[in-house]
């Protein structure tokens, strides 16, 4: 129960500060990307901002505690090398971006907003992640048969 009522606080506090900054606005973070045009540099005083906070969070937290307060121990990536798939998935990730203007993390709070085109954004990804995970379970299957 601790768990999720901690997970519904960090991620309403997520939710509201994607609102608040307006990064869940498409137009916003599609000027980010037009240098030549309507250039907002807020998206990189948000993205500075939150990475400041996160390393310093992240330092409070690893110096006092050996786990989380809701688990036995830090669920840490142990993978350190560069891959195809990590490297082909941040290209879809970022030219998504760039096109649509929604990130998957900043689209989920923004569905309460009544946007039309976020909902679309969302199926699509959902859409999108399922075919990519069929994809990789069949080559999966192909290379071990």
């Amino acid at each position: 129960m601790r768990k999720t009522v901690s997970a519904l606080l960090i991620g309403s506090i997520f939710g509201m500060g994607i609102a608040i900054s307006g990064m869940g606005n498409p137009a916003k973070v599609l000027n980010f990307f037009d240098l030549a045009g309507s250039f907002d540099p807020s998206l990189v005083f948000v993205m500075a901002s939150a990475l400041a906070v996160t390393a310093i969070g992240y330092r409070i937290v690893f110096s006092r505690r050996s786990a989380p307060v809701c688990a036995t121990s830090f669920d840490l990536p142990t993978k350190r090398r560069l891959d195809i798939p990590l490297i082909a998935g941040s290209a879809v990730f970022g030219v998504g971006w760039g096109m649509t203007g929604f990130c998957p993390g900043g689209s989920i709070p923004m569905l309460g907003l009544g946007n039309v085109e976020t909902p679309i954004f969302v199926l699509s990804m959902i859409a999108g992640i399922v075919v990519a995970r069929t994809l990789r379970q069949r080559a999966t299957r192909l290379a071990t048969a």
